[in-house]
């Protein structure tokens, strides 16, 4: 059978980008459908937008704090309508990175239009019947709204409609403290609302350590935010136009008012809408396309799955990173193909400070019983954190016990994001605590952080009688 292309990609957001880009740089014929923007939920309503956001939230902080650099604090006049302005000039700026012109540029056949797969060799999109080779499905997730009772009669947010909001809420409810409720709560607590938190769970950052979610807990706290944990969300009650929401607490009713409601309790994978039951794709317990090692999906060799539709993770650079494996081992298949390596994947929280992890964490670890040992680094003996008056937070590092092989870290950081990468190259490479260590750092710089807590692990672990001879060789030399 001849076909009109070598890969179809359903999707244009990180996943779907990041496949059409490589296909088109060794030369592949390729075909990237997008139903709606260019970029995905990333650039229009994710990572863009959110980052832009606090941004503004962290500057307007800082200069109402700023007496901490021994400068007159200020409390500017907060134009709300003004940032979300800038929020999507910005997102306007990154926009020319995604666009179709710059993949039509690279060698990519974009169609705008809603792809609908007919059977495992052909998609249909806009009264046009394409066959291909093989097929990439990177169709995203979209917010998740749970079930709550009379939620639809008010004007609720996601993380998908909050960017057309113009005027700043006086009491803002947010559900969920996950990432998304996490680094909205900080933004909008900043910007002046008066912000609840309610989160089922008895604690925020549910996946993080427990010492790390008790952190920025007090960080929360301390910025005026009201955290309602352990508080099951029960029913949206409008009563002589005032909006309350009823919530369960250990049997006890609890009745939070608000003037504007956030739904940020998860995403959901888009599994329905564009013909995987005409291919009997199978479904995981969560709802995500089921896939193998190599993401192929069920018993097709030819059709795979990247990003938030099949997860395990849900972020931009996991759908680039399985993006990478799922093209080549479509196009040079049977010849070679690839696991995925989910090995040395990041993440980070931006709140302020950030919240960065890469590997294991110690929840983790325990679950599948794995041992470790600890090393902490507190940034108060950071000379480069005390001079820029960011000393607050740690590193957290698992190494193998007796080892300096790196397990997994997390930081609480204003800088966390970037001093992350150093833990993630090393776990990448094998390159143990002993060689970040032998790293010359430039003085002062955030980045000897890393070093300084390999140090920490080399003090804790300097062999005793190494040392009692040391002690006496030198005694004898005197």
């Amino acid at each position: 059978m001849k076909y009109d292309t070598n890969l179809t990609v359903i999707g244009a957001g990180s996943g779907g980008l990041v496949s059409a880009y490589i296909a088109a740089a060794i030369k592949a014929k390729v075909i990237l459908i997008e139903r709606a923007e260019m970029g995905g939920d990333c650039l229009n309503t994710g990572c863009v937008p959110s980052k832009a956001l606090i941004a503004s939230a962290k500057l307007l902080h800082d200069m109402r704090g700023a007496d901490r650099w021994a400068i007159t604090p200020a409390d500017p006049q907060v134009n709300f309508s003004g940032i979300m302005q800038r929020v999507h000039q910005v997102i306007a700026k990154v926009e020319p990175h995604d666009s179709v012109e710059r993949y039509t540029g690279l060698g990519v056949e974009v169609i705008k239009g809603h792809a609908e797969i007919l059977n495992p060799n052909q998609v249909r999109v806009n009264d046009r019947v394409i066959t291909s080779r093989n097929l990439i499905i990177a169709a995203g997730a979209e917010p998740f709204v749970p079930p709550i009772k009379g939620l639809d009669q008010v004007e609720y947010r996601t993380s998908d409609t909050l960017w057309a909001m113009t005027e700043l809420p006086k009491r803002l409810i947010i559900l969920g403290g996950g990432p998304i409720g996490c680094e909205m709560a900080q933004c909008f607590s900043r910007f002046g609302s008066q912000v609840h938190m309610v989160e089922m769970a008895p604690r925020i950052m549910a996946r993080e350590d427990e010492d790390t979610a008790e952190f920025m807990t007090k960080v929360f706290e301390g910025e005026g935010i009201h955290l309602h944990t352990g508080h099951r969300a029960m029913e949206v009650a409008v009563r002589d136009g005032k909006k309350t929401l009823i919530c369960d607490r250990d049997g006890s009713e609890v009745a939070i008012e608000f003037d504007d409601i956030l739904v940020a309790v998860g995403r959901a994978a888009r599994t329905t809408g564009y013909g995987l039951e005409n291919i009997n794709a199978p479904l995981t317990e969560r709802r995500t396309i089921q896939t193998n090692e190599y993401l192929q999906v069920g018993n097709y060799k030819h059709i795979y799955a990247v990003g938030d539709v099949t997860g395990p993770y849900q972020f931009t650079h996991s759908a680039g990173h399985q993006a990478w494996y799922a093209t080549v081992n479509a196009l040079f298949r049977p010849f070679k193909k690839f696991k995925v390596d989910y090995r040395c994947m990041p993440w980070a929280t931006y709140t302020d400070p950030e919240v960065a992890h890469v590997g294991l964490s110690e929840q983790m670890a325990s679950a599948q019983n794995i041992a470790y040992e600890i090393t902490k680094y507190e940034f108060s003996e950071l000379d480069r954190a005390i001079a820029d008056s960011h000393d607050e937070g740690h590193i957290k590092v698992l190494t193998a016990p007796g080892r300096d092989r790196i397990l997994g870290a997390t930081l609480i950081s204003r800088h966390g994001s970037d001093l992350l990468a150093e833990f993630a190259l090393a776990m990448k490479h094998g390159l143990g605590l002993n060689k970040i260590l032998g790293t010359i750092h430039a003085y002062p710089s955030w980045p000897e952080a890393a070093k300084h807590t390999a140090g920490q692990w080399k003090q804790a672990h300097a062999p005793a009688w190494a040392l009692a001879l040391l002690k006496r060789y030198h005694g004898l030399r005197r």
